[in-house]
């Protein structure tokens, strides 16, 4: 059996490769840029773009299972082909698919659940890797300043997704499901920057900006204007029930999911100076 990955260099994506590799499956990893991929040995890399869905056809060919991802392009943009991407699966012989989901469906996900094909949808809450969107200022000046700082996240390890989705592709037993992906704790916004702080055995500022002030900061950034709101939106008001810890990552891989310390743990040099 080969599985093919998309989105193979991404956050998720790599550990996914990285999974189906170690459980001694082949694997096929799709990248618009291969040159880059830098995947493990043995993995067959591919080009192709998720948003356009003739440059698939070959990287579909031979392929038992899939994971999906439901954005792509530069701009991360929702997909507006998922139709003809689940056509072209189906037609290939494709067997079983994992999509992961964000906020928002988009085409691709209602494709897949009308399909015959064998789906499994897995559903993380915040990524703990968002949190290197700190390195740098806590670097340069062991500051974080954010707005909402008893907004409150069961983030999750984007490790522990990968392994969620590499088990529903390689095994039976999945299909139909929908995996709302939690780490084993709820944290703050301060609890999180302390954590951090605490694995590189440092003392981090926390400043909490205003809604205005975190306007002003992620537009001087370079964040679109819906990017502004649609973080505005969940950081301020966060979503209840995608944040109730679950243990859908032990059910699924037969291991805790892993703490916050954990990651930043092994992320600690990013943070150091």
């Amino acid at each position: 059996m080969t599985f093919l990955v998309t989105g193979a260099t991404g956050t998720v994506g790599r550990h996914v490769v990285d999974e189906l590799v170690r459980g001694g499956h082949r694997v096929r990893a799709l990248t618009r840029r291969p040159e880059r991929a830098g995947m493990p040995a043995g993995v067959e890399v591919v080009a192709g773009d998720l948003t356009v869905t003739d440059s698939l056809r070959a990287a579909f060919d031979g392929v038992t299972g899939v994971h999906l991802i439901n954005f792509g392009g530069d701009d991360y943009g929702l997909l507006r082909n998922g139709q003809e991407i689940v056509d072209l699966a189906v037609k290939a012989g494709v067997l079983r698919v994992t999509v992961l989901g964000g906020w928002d469906e988009g085409t691709l996900e209602p494709a897949v659940k009308a399909s015959s094909l064998g789906w499994t949808y897995v559903r993380p809450t915040e990524f703990m890797s968002n949190a290197l969107k700190w390195a740098e200022p806590i670097r340069t000046e062991g500051v974080v300043r954010e707005p909402f700082g008893d907004a409150t996240t069961a983030m999750v390890h984007e490790a522990d997704i990968a392994a969620v989705a590499a088990a529903a592709l390689a095994q039976d037993g999945h299909r139909g499901r929908t995996y709302g992906l939690t780490g084993p704790e709820r944290l703050t916004t301060r609890d999180k920057v302390r954590v951090i702080g605490e694995a590189i055995g440092r003392a981090i500022q926390f400043i909490e900006l205003s809604e205005q002030e975190a306007r002003e900061k992620m537009a001087a950034e370079g964040q679109p204007q819906e990017l502004i709101d649609f973080l505005i939106g969940v950081f301020g008001n966060v979503p209840e029930e995608p944040n109730i810890v679950n243990s859908n990552v032990e059910k699924v891989t037969g291991r805790p999911a892993r703490t916050f310390a954990q990651w930043a743990a092994e992320h600690a040099d990013a943070f150091r100076p």
